[in-house]
């Protein structure tokens, strides 16, 4: 039996005691604008749960209880792309980290992800019976009962504090020194909000999400360690999923056209929404291979004449590739840069290139022409 319909017209809760009393098995489907979640069933409980929310991803969360580092991390994601595995597997394998702490870990991400589900206010769902996931990485296995007293528990929570806050963009500042606290994260937290972050701000660094920062940052303004300097005013929901694939999108064009620093500050939006997102970071890798190729395009002018820096016996020990072979080939201390293009059999920037390095290792020299 499939159920469908919208979180307006029947709530998360009364969705979940629904698949609990009818002992169902299946994916309950949930939307809103581009994120995407799916809690799976197993005769009435919860089994598993995926979202494509990137502040919910495995990264985040190993990063927030410091199993592995932001290279690590980066490393292992850019792996992944080359080998189709798994990240947790990559990281396991590379011994960073253990396989105890990945299950522990991979059991709060399909927790929280369920959890972050009853602040959601709107969106649409379906449910699918007897769809299960291909692959589930760890079955939770949570009776339905629980998971909603826990989600209710935490939507009072929320409300008590947006109360206090009143949005994310809340600034705090610190009472006196942060003495006597241990807890590391607390500490860290103490120290961003002594910086002027912002509620939102003090979530993206240390890598936890909105609710459990705040949660964290009342239990500091309880202890009269901070106090509000500035309630946030209220703003829309975001909608990461989006923002992200449009700032990835024009920061490719940015980069096609040239226009380096804007790509680099759309770059550095999305790294603001999802700090391990590889696109965004090898596309700052490529905005800085781009104006180091310009810059050593800008060094070898057209008008100028190469001829050879090194005798011939020297050039013999040397190692070329067969494009620099050929260009080496065209010089003689007569043609200027842009003849000696107008030769290659290949692009101009590329032929460019290799005048740059070939300059850059000291085996030619530039001239003016006589």
């Amino acid at each position: 039996m499939s159920l469908t319909g919208t979180l307006r017209t029947m709530s998360l809760p009364d969705i979940l005691q629904w698949a609990a009393s009818g002992h169902k098995t299946g994916t309950l489907h949930l939307e809103r604008r581009s994120i995407q979640k799916r809690i799976a069933f197993r005769d009435g409980n919860v089994f598993s749960s995926w979202s494509n929310d990137p502040r919910e991803s495995l990264g985040q969360l190993l990063l927030r209880d410091r199993h592995v580092s932001e290279e690590q991390l980066f490393r292992a994601l850019l792996r992944q792309e080359e080998e189709g595995r798994l990240i947790g597997s990559i990281l396991v394998g590379d011994g960073v980290l253990s396989e105890g702490a990945l299950q522990r870990t991979l059991r709060t991400k399909a927790e929280e992800t369920i959890y972050d589900l009853f602040l959601w206010t709107d969106g649409r769902f379906e449910f699918k019976e007897g769809e299960l996931p291909p692959q589930v990485h760890i079955a939770i296995d949570m009776p339905v009962t629980a998971v909603v007293l826990e989600g209710i528990r935490r939507v009072d929570e929320w409300a008590r504090i947006k109360r206090v806050f009143g949005s994310m963009e809340a600034t705090l500042k610190l009472r006196g020194a942060p003495n006597g606290v241990e807890d590391t994260v607390d500490r860290r937290i103490l120290d961003l909000v002594g910086a002027g972050k912002s509620v939102a701000q003090v979530s993206l660094e240390i890598h936890h999400s909105e609710f459990e920062t705040a949660v964290r940052l009342f239990e500091l303004l309880a202890r009269d360690l901070i106090l509000v300097e500035k309630v946030g005013v209220a703003v829309p929901d975001t909608d990461p999923v989006a923002a992200i694939q449009e700032r990835l999108t024009t920061a490719y064009q940015r980069l096609q056209e040239k226009r380096y620093d804007a790509a680099t500050q759309a770059y550095e939006d999305v790294l603001a929404f999802d700090r391990l997102n590889q696109n965004a970071k090898k596309g700052l890798i490529a905005v800085s291979e781009a104006r180091a190729r310009e810059r050593a395009i800008r060094a070898v002018p057209g008008d100028k004449v190469p001829s050879l820096a090194v005798d011939l016996a020297t050039l013999t020990r040397e190692k070329f590739d067969p494009q620099e072979g050929f260009v080496l080939s065209r010089i003689n201390g007569q043609w200027d840069v842009q003849s000696i293009l107008k030769l290659c059999p290949m692009p101009e920037e590329d032929a460019l290139l290799i005048f740059a390095r070939l300059l850059e290792r000291k085996v030619i020299t530039l001239r003016d022409p006589a």
